[in-house]
């Protein structure tokens, strides 16, 4: 039986379609003004959703701890849901021209290089749960991408670039906490076959 942590992150998977169907699908909403800040109604609108999608890593990481409800299917799910959502995300973002695809390419790459390690871990029973850097990655990417699609606001309203500042953060992040995971996992590769 699946328990509640994991019933929440499935949640978070489901929100997805929604996300998408939102950001693409032309429905005419319109804009609104915000100080200087011409937001599209169904970018609120996406933002809304993908921020509430990503409060929800938070709630079934809490639950989980608190009543001691870790299991590994948790394990594998949590992070699995992270990356869709914010792969999701960025290439919405690349499709309106929000955010450089080399970015997006370098984001999504090291997204399924720790995946496929994961696999091969779990291959020899090792389950190999989000480390503190990967949770700050995470982080960071999700705030970029909530500024990004909130067209910066509102430090649109200072002229302040939090939004690409954020998506660089999030890049460097990245980056790194990938190459800490091979790092730390390195004996994966040593077996000779």
């Amino acid at each position: 039986m699946v328990n509640l942590p994991n019933k929440i992150t499935v949640a978070r998977i489901m929100l997805i379609p929604f996300f998408l169907i939102v950001m693409l699908v032309p429905f005419g909403w319109g804009s609104i003004q915000i100080g200087g800040t011409e937001l599209p109604v169904a970018h609120l609108a996406g933002a809304l959703i993908f921020i509430i999608a990503s409060a929800t890593d938070w709630i079934d990481g809490y639950y989980a701890r608190k009543y001691g409800l870790v299991t590994n299917l948790g394990k594998f799910l949590d992070p699995l849901a992270d990356k869709l959502l914010v792969s999701a995300a960025l290439i919405v973002l690349v499709e309106l021209g929000a955010v450089p695809a080399w970015m997006v390419i370098v984001i999504i790459s090291r997204e399924f290089a720790v995946t496929g390690l994961r696999l091969v871990l779990a291959g020899e029973g090792e389950v190999v749960a989000a480390n503190m850097l990967g949770k700050i990655k995470t982080w960071t990417q999700i705030v970029a991408i909530s500024a990004l699609l909130l067209h910066n606001f509102p430090f649109s309203l200072i002229s302040f670039p939090f939004a690409e500042l954020a998506l660089w953060v999030a890049v460097i992040f990245t980056i790194w906490s990938g190459w800490d995971y091979f790092a730390k996992n390195r004996h994966a590769f040593s077996h000779s076959k």
